[in-house]
């Protein structure tokens, strides 16, 4: 199929897409449009106005602080994955970023569009929430910062109002003493995930679990983070009982089930994906602590 007509708009500035944005009813935004082309193509979406940021400078940069990674509504996810420095900084970007579809995709797609498009099944909105993150919004309003738990509230749906550009991410940096992990459980490579886990797991400055925090890919409607630091607190690293860990996790999540995955199998997955994560970031805490 072919998408319904629409009228292309190429503004140079945050300013002049705002402008767009505003004057211009049923306007969306274009970045790297891996999700929303498909949508134009199926016209299950039919914006009247694309308003492409590719040529607006100062959105393709990611800089690298002791606090955190921020990440520009244009870099693509290829080229977070490659940037050692913020991996270095939050190790889950690399990790995540590396299951998000194909290579071709990658190549073209980008991480703030992903958080933006508000795809529960997409990896980076579960790493927005498990790492605490953010958006920075501009609107015609004004500009401002939203949190990840104000941001999404429904598949495919955020707080942000239709007049307004995200115009990057900030991924706050891995905690001392902390360990992470990624994995995820596709059909086929590169499809969207049945289910997916990140986790972050710190310990005490005696080798001792102190916190466990756990976020899910394809299971809720919306990101949520599971604290699972209970079944496991205090225990020495190398004791602690991640299996316990897993089965808190299957009875704190409510999968749904489709075409896929039935519901119980989602909450299967949720548990042996949640114990393997876990073995593998409490590895990597230990690893951090002297």
């Amino acid at each position: 199929m072919k998408p319904a007509p629409f009228r292309y708009a190429d503004p140079r500035s945050v300013s002049e897409a705002l402008e767009v944005l505003a004057a211009e009813e049923g306007a969306t935004v274009l970045a790297g449009g891996q999700s929303l082309l498909p949508l134009l193509s199926m016209r299950l979406a039919a914006p009247t106005t694309l308003v492409d940021l590719n040529r607006v400078p100062g959105l393709d940069a990611v800089e690298v602080t002791g606090d955190g990674v921020r990440v520009g509504a244009l870099v693509r996810h290829a080229g977070l994955l490659a940037d050692r420095a913020a991996a270095r900084v939050q190790p889950l970007l690399a990790r995540a970023t590396a299951n998000v579809a194909h290579p071709a995709i990658r190549n073209r797609g980008t991480t703030v569009g992903s958080i933006a498009h508000a795809d529960p099944s997409g990896e980076m909105t579960s790493v927005l929430a498990l790492t605490g993150g953010s958006v920075a919004v501009a609107a015609p309003s004004g500009s401002g910062t939203v949190g990840w738990r104000d941001l999404f509230v429904g598949p495919l749906e955020t707080s942000l109002p239709a007049a307004a550009v995200v115009t990057s991410a900030f991924f706050p940096a891995l905690p001392p003493r902390s360990g992470t992990a990624f994995a995820e459980v596709a059909r086929r490579k590169g499809d969207y995930a049945v289910c997916g886990a990140g986790v972050v797991v710190t310990l005490d400055e005696d080798r001792r679990v102190a916190a466990v925090r756990a976020s899910y890919v394809s299971v809720g409607l919306v990101p949520e983070v599971h604290d699972l630091t209970e079944a496991v607190a205090g225990a020495p690293v190398e004791k602690a009982d991640w299996a316990a860990a897993g089965a808190l996790a299957r009875t704190l999540v409510e999968p749904d089930g489709d075409l896929h995955a039935s519901a119980d199998y989602r909450r299967l997955l949720v548990g042996v994906l949640t114990e393997r994560t876990l073995t593998e970031a409490a590895a990597e805490a230990a690893e951090r602590t002297p």
